[in-house]
């Protein structure tokens, strides 16, 4: 386990909503109406601005917002040939789909990762998609069969490419490198992911398991997280028995740090965590990313001493519970989501001076 500098330091999940602007911008690129030169050249600027909110609200690890993503997923799509929008039945699919054999255009996260380590002191994190998570939303029985036979297949050409990736980051100087795993949206809601019965979402966890733990093998030096959420406005409380293997499989994850959601009713709840790995860091969702309603300092030092029931203070991250804006036009609000990073800094060094 890697042993954290202070106690309940501060991150972000990754994601901050984006101005009007640089939506336009993300449109335009994704359109290929402007070049991903002059898209960069006009989105640096923006993320300067994306990195002093961060470090004006106290955070200890930032990202650069995400703001050249058009989302967390997607941007694999983005950066990696062999992707297309195909229809099917007449329906064009909301996610592009692997049709052809995977072919790297650019680095997906390094480029942008140099960046911000350049304008910052703080330490970084860059969030990644999961191998599986790309597998999930991007493989298509009958549109990706020719490229990849099965969804396993292309998990596997995924995992060579992440880990690739995070080798590069190292190089960079990421302090943590985030994979992004949404377990919790399947397990509260398995239909909605085509999972139709416990012998579906027990191999989808192990294939997560399997494919994270490959990216990660050896590379003992980095700081890495699985960050689970459940899907926004996605409301639904699970039952006893659907949140059965959530436990089991973090047990299995080699990675020193979870980030994990405790805001959403479909959460549920903290106790969970008491089969939380002994040897493990906590990233506590202490604010909710989706509600318009800035949480108090009190509110935030409450669900921290809700987690301290199960987990010690020195194995404790603060962080929201999912990024704010997980894709480019969430509604969210950029004010609302800075104060409610300055609340969580100042409650930790509330906690800070209580637990010291």
């Amino acid at each position: 386990m890697k042993k954290l500098e202070k106690l309940f330091p501060t991150m972000v999940i990754g994601s901050l909503p984006r101005p009007q602007w640089v939506q336009d911008v993300i449109a335009e690129i994704t359109q290929k109406r402007i070049s991903e030169e002059e898209a960069d050249r006009l989105l640096d600027t923006a993320i300067l601005f994306a990195i002093r909110l961060q470090e004006r609200a106290g955070l200890d690890y930032i990202s650069d917002g995400e703001w050249r993503r058009e989302n967390y997923v997607g941007v694999f799509a983005d950066r990696i040939g062999g992707f297309s929008h195909e229809t099917v039945e007449g329906k064009r699919l909301s996610w592009p789909h692997v049709t052809s054999r995977l072919e790297p255009r650019r680095n997906i996260s390094c480029d942008d990762a140099e960046f911000l380590r350049r304008n910052t002191e703080r330490r970084i994190m860059v969030p990644l998609p999961s191998p599986f998570t790309i597998g999930l939303h991007m493989w298509h029985p009958e549109l990706s069969a020719d490229a990849y036979p099965t969804r396993e297949e292309f998990v596997q050409e995924c995992v060579t490419i992440i880990r690739q990736e995070v080798i590069a980051l190292s190089a960079i100087g990421v302090d943590a490198i985030q994979l992004d795993e949404p377990w919790q949206a399947w397990l509260s809601n398995p239909s909605a992911y085509h999972l139709d019965s416990d012998q579906d979402i027990q191999a989808a966890l192990e294939l997560s398991v399997k494919s994270v733990n490959q990216v990660t093998e050896g590379l003992d030096d980095l700081f890495f997280s699985v960050h689970l959420c459940h899907s926004h406005r996605m409301e639904l409380v699970p039952s006893e028995s659907t949140y059965n293997p959530l436990m089991d499989v973090v047990n299995k994850i080699d990675v020193g740090r979870f980030a994990m959601e405790f805001n959403s009713p479909a959460s549920g709840g903290f106790e969970k965590l008491n089969r939380f790995p002994e040897d493990r860091i906590l990233g506590l969702g202490v604010i909710n990313p989706i509600s318009f309603d800035v949480e108090t300092v009190e509110n935030v030092i409450s669900r921290v001493e809700a987690g301290l029931q199960f987990v010690s203070a020195d194995r404790i991250v603060l962080n929201p519970d999912c990024g704010f804006a997980t894709s480019a036009a969430s509604p969210q609000d950029l004010d609302v989501a800075y104060r409610k990073l300055c609340v969580m800094c100042e409650a930790a060094e509330s906690l800070r001076s209580d637990y010291d």
